[in-house]
């Protein structure tokens, strides 16, 4: 069974950091291009970072200079690294999965949500003084 779960949200102070995981069950990780979407309370889903199956990267502008995604391959795991934390990045982080020889249907940085195969059950992550 083919699974992503989500970890490391919670409640940080402005200005603070958070780094959430992605661990992928099922699959090998390494294959895929991941990406992490967030969720604000009335809001549509957002792309917040991607990452390839090369290795090569990319983040909204809304988050650039702040945060970072990485992978381990050995633990079968995409890392969001969040610094700088601002209270317009509370919502639910979700990550998700498509394999990377998948063929591309937009030209954006990253993948559109709907381009994603398998998506975890997201972690809250909340930025409030």
């Amino acid at each position: 069974q083919l699974q992503l779960v989500e970890s490391g949200g919670g409640l940080v102070h402005p200005g603070g950091s958070l780094r959430l995981s992605c661990l992928a069950s099922g699959f090998t990780l390494d294959q895929y291009d991941i990406g992490w979407f967030r969720q604000a309370p009335g809001k549509e889903r957002e792309g917040v970072s991607c990452i390839e199956s090369t290795g090569s990267s990319n983040h909204a502008d809304s988050v650039k200079g702040r945060f970072t995604i990485d992978r381990d391959n050995a633990k079968n795991t995409v890392y969001l690294q969040m610094n700088s934390l601002k209270p317009e990045d509370t919502g639910v982080y979700y990550c998700a999965a498509v394999r990377g020889v998948r063929m591309r249907a937009t030209i954006t940085p990253c993948r559109a949500s709907f381009e994603y195969d398998y998506w975890g059950q997201g972690t809250q992550v909340t930025v409030s003084s």
